[in-house]
C-alpha cells in the first residue's frame, strides 16, 4: 500500500474509532503536533503520548468528534489532507465545525511527523460557557 492510501486508512479508520489501527500507521518516534492554540496544543512524542494526550481526550471530551477528509495532495512522502472537524464539546454542549489541514511526513511507510493547522478560535468558541 503506497503513502497515500496508508493515510487515507487512518481517517477511515479514525471514523470507524478503530484507534488501534490508526496507532499502527505510526512509527514509534513520531512527533505529532497539535496547533498552538487547539485543546491539545504542543508536540507529542510516540504513538503512547499520542494515544493519551489527543485521542483519549477527543474520545471523552466531545461527542461525535470527527475529522472528515476533503482532498488529499500526495507528495510521495508527504501526504497533505485538508477537510474539516466538527464536535460538540461535552462539558459546554456547544457545537463546532473548522477547516483543517494536516501534513503527514512518512519513512519506511510509517508517519514520522503529523502537524495540524486549524483555525483554533473556532474551536475555542465551543469550549467556552456563554
Amino acid at each position: 500500500m503506497n503513502n497515500l492510501n496508508k493515510i487515507k486508512a487512518v481517517y477511515d479508520a479514525f471514523a470507524k474509532g478503530d484507534i488501534p489501527s490508526v496507532l499502527e500507521i505510526l512509527s514509534a518516534d513520531i512527533d505529532w503536533t497539535e496547533a498552538e492554540g487547539f485543546p491539545y496544543g504542543g508536540t507529542y512524542h510516540g504513538p503512547r503520548a499520542v494515544l493519551e494526550g489527543v485521542f483519549m481526550r477527543l474520545g471523552t471530551e466531545w461527542e461525535g468528534f470527527a475529522a472528515v477528509p476533503h482532498e488529499f495532495i500526495d507528495g510521495g512522502d508527504t501526504i497533505v489532507t485538508l477537510g474539516k472537524y466538527s464536535g460538540v464539546y461535552r462539558a459546554t454542549n456547544k457545537s463546532f465545525e473548522a477547516d483543517f489541514a494536516h501534513v503527514w511526513k512518512l519513512r519506511e511507510g510509517k508517519a514520522v511527523r503529523f502537524v495540524q493547522y486549524v483555525d483554533t478560535l473556532l474551536v475555542h468558541r465551543a469550549l467556552t460557557a456563554g
